[in-house]
């Protein structure tokens, strides 16, 4: 996908808790809101605050063909990972296993990480505290993604 000036615009596979829990989904729709900025976001419908609901309405088949279709289109993935989720886990490691690069955002304050994420020196951990830490890593993330 080009952007308005013909250079390829960034896919980012931003990955957050459905299932697990949505406390944090208002976050992912602002850093997802940010991430937009100067990227194209695969998996937006993560910051949507109904979309528990919306997810019970789709059959399971359906949400991992398109979420495995989506990590194999993506250039990156940026996962917030504060909140504890198996399908994060899952997506994290297929997404390694095609080789794409892994950003793991968490608040180092509130959890702590599963060995099978921090062990291993394939994921770029960034531990940050406020939205504004947040946003500055992506910025750098997304910067040396181009």
């Amino acid at each position: 996908m080009e952007n308005s000036s013909g250079k390829e615009t960034t896919k980012v596979y931003f990955a957050g808790s459905i299932r697990g829990g949505r406390a944090d989904a208002e976050l992912y729709g602002q850093m997802i809101a940010h991430i937009k900025k100067t990227a194209v976001v695969l998996t937006e419908h993560i910051g949507d605050l109904s979309l528990s609901l919306l997810e019970d309405q789709r059959h399971d088949k359906e949400i991992y063909q398109q979420d495995t279709a989506w990590l194999r289109e993506c250039d990156l993935v940026i996962a917030e990972c504060t909140n504890p989720s198996l399908g994060v886990g899952y997506e994290l490691a297929y997404a390694q296993n095609l080789g794409k690069p892994c950003h793991i955002l968490y608040r180092r304050s509130q959890t702590s990480l599963s060995a099978m994420i921090s062990g291993t020196d394939f994921f770029a951990l960034h531990p940050y505290e406020s939205p504004s830490q947040a946003f500055a890593i992506i910025d750098e993330i997304l910067g040396e993604s181009k």
